[in-house]
C-alpha cells in the first residue's frame, strides 16, 4: 500500500515505508527519551515537514499559521535594511573603479555605444549595466606569421614559390584625436570594427602577398626584387586595413624565405647562379663605363672650351684690327703725306726686319769706323731665333 495510507484500526505507528516507528520505549538507543523528551527518533512524516514549513513561513510574515512549535523568522528592521541597501549601492559604485596600465587605453561604452577614451592610471565608470570598459594595449607590437608551414604562391611567369612573411602591427596612435570629433578613436575602431584583429591582419597580409608575388617573376622574387616585394606588400596591406577602418597601423613586414619547391631546387639554383653571374658582368661593364665616360666627357668639354677661347681671341683680334684701321684712317685724313710716309717705313721695317742684310744710305758718307756690321747681323739672327745674346767679342 502507499506510504501515506494509514491502517484500518486508526493507529499511526508505521513509518513511511510501513515500518513501526521508534517511540523511545527501549531498544535502538538503549531506552530513555530522546532530545525531545520522549518523542520518536525515527524518520519524520513528509507531510508534517511540509506543513511545519508552511506554518513557520506564515508566522514569519505576521500570521498565526496554526499550531506547531517552530520559531518565528526575524524580519530586519527599517534602519538595518537601509544600511544593507547603502552597502550594496557603495559596492556597486566601487565596482566601476578600474586601472589602465601604462601603454594602454580604456575604451568606455555606454549601453554598448562608445562614450570616452581614458588614459593610464585609476579611472571610474558607471558600473554595469550602464557602462562597460575594454582595456586595449596601444603601444606594444603584435606579430603574425604567414607561411609557417610553407605557403606556395604562383608568380607571373607561372612558377611556384614557397614564401614566408612576418607582419608587426599595432593600434594607430590617437595623439591627434579630439573628443569632439565624430569619428571613433583608433582604439575603439580596433574593438568595434573587426571581430578578430589577428585573423583579419593575417588574411589581409596573405592576400596582399599573393597579389605582389603574382605580379612579379620568379627571379626577382628570390633575388634582387625582395625589397620591392616587401615594400609593395606593406603598402597594399595598409590600404586594405584602412579600408576596413580597423585603426591598425602596420609597423613593418619582413619578407622571409622565398624558395622553389624541393623538386625543382637544383634547376632553380642553376638559374640563380647564371643570373648572378650575368649581374656581375653587367656591374663590371658598368664600372668600366663609369670610369671611361667621365674622362671622355671631360676631354670633350675641354675641346669645346678651347674652341670657344680661340673664337673669342680671333674675334677680339679682328675687332682690334678694325679699330686700328679706323684710327689710322682718321689720322691719314688729317695728314695724308706724313701718314703715308710713316706707313711705308713701318711696312719696310716689318718686311726687312728679319733679313740678314744691312742697308747703307749713299748720302750718309759711308759707315762709321766703329760700327761692327757682322755683330749687328748676328744680333739680328738671334732675335729671329729667340736665342739669348752672347757676350763674345767682335768677329
Amino acid at each position: 500500500m502507499p506510504w501515506t495510507d494509514k491502517p484500518s484500526n486508526g493507529s499511526n505507528n508505521n513509518g513511511p515505508w510501513g515500518r513501526p516507528q521508534n517511540n523511545g520505549g527501549g531498544g535502538g538507543q538503549g531506552g530513555g527519551g530522546g532530545p525531545r523528551g520522549g518523542r520518536g527518533q525515527g524518520t519524520p512524516d513528509l507531510e508534517e515537514l511540509l506543513r511545519s514549513g508552511r506554518e513557520r513561513f506564515g508566522r514569519g510574515r505576521g500570521g498565526n499559521g496554526g499550531g506547531g512549535t517552530g520559531q518565528q523568522m526575524q524580519v530586519p528592521s527599517g534602519p538595518v535594511l537601509v544600511l544593507v541597501l547603502i552597502a550594496v549601492f557603495v559596492f556597486w559604485l566601487l565596482s566601476g573603479v578600474y586601472q589602465v596600465q601604462p601603454g594602454s587605453r580604456g575604451v568606455v561604452t555606454t549601453f554598448g555605444n562608445f562614450s570616452k577614451l581614458t588614459d593610464s592610471g585609476l579611472n571610474w565608470h558607471v558600473p554595469w549595466p550602464v557602462q562597460d570598459v575594454d582595456i586595449v594595449d596601444v603601444e606594444n607590437d603584435r606579430r603574425i606569421t604567414i607561411g609557417r608551414g610553407r605557403t606556395s604562391m604562383l608568380t607571373s611567369d607561372l612558377n611556384i614559390v614557397d614564401v614566408t612573411l612576418d607582419v608587426n602591427f599595432q593600434i594607430a596612435s590617437d595623439a591627434t584625436w579630439n573628443p569632439d570629433d565624430p569619428e571613433l578613436p583608433n582604439a575603439a575602431k580596433f574593438i568595434f570594427n573587426i571581430e578578430d584583429p589577428a585573423l583579419t591582419v593575417q588574411a589581409a597580409a596573405e592576400a596582399a602577398l599573393r597579389e605582389v608575388v603574382g605580379a612579379n617573376e620568379f627571379g626577382p622574387i628570390v633575388s634582387r626584387g625582395r625589397a620591392v616585394v616587401n615594400e609593395r606588400t606593406t603598402e597594399i596591406l595598409q590600404q586594405t586595413l584602412d579600408s576596413y577602418d580597423s585603426g591598425i597601423e602596420v609597423i613593418r613586414t619582413n619578407f622571409g624565405d622565398a624558395t622553389p619547391p624541393e623538386q625543382v631546387i637544383p634547376a632553380q639554383r642553376d638559374v640563380i647562379d647564371a643570373t648572378s653571374q650575368a649581374e656581375q658582368k653587367v656591374n663590371v661593364a658598368q664600372g668600366i663605363a663609369n670610369r671611361i665616360v667621365p674622362v671622355a666627357e671631360g676631354d670633350a668639354r675641354q675641346i669645346v672650351l678651347d674652341a670657344e677661347a680661340y673664337a673669342a681671341r680671333v674675334v677680339a683680334d679682328a675687332r682690334g684690327d678694325a679699330a686700328r684701321f679706323t684710327s689710322i684712317l682718321t689720322e691719314y685724313e688729317k695728314a695724308p703725306e706724313v701718314t703715308r710716309q710713316r706707313m711705308y717705313l713701318e711696312t719696310l721695317e716689318d718686311v726687312l726686319g728679319g733679313m740678314n742684310k744691312v742697308l747703307i744710305d749713299e748720302d750718309a758718307g759711308g759707315t762709321l769706323p766703329y760700327l761692327n756690321i757682322n755683330e749687328l747681323a748676328r744680333d739680328s739672327q738671334r732675335v729671329r731665333n729667340n736665342a739669348p745674346r752672347s757676350n763674345g767679342g767682335d768677329e
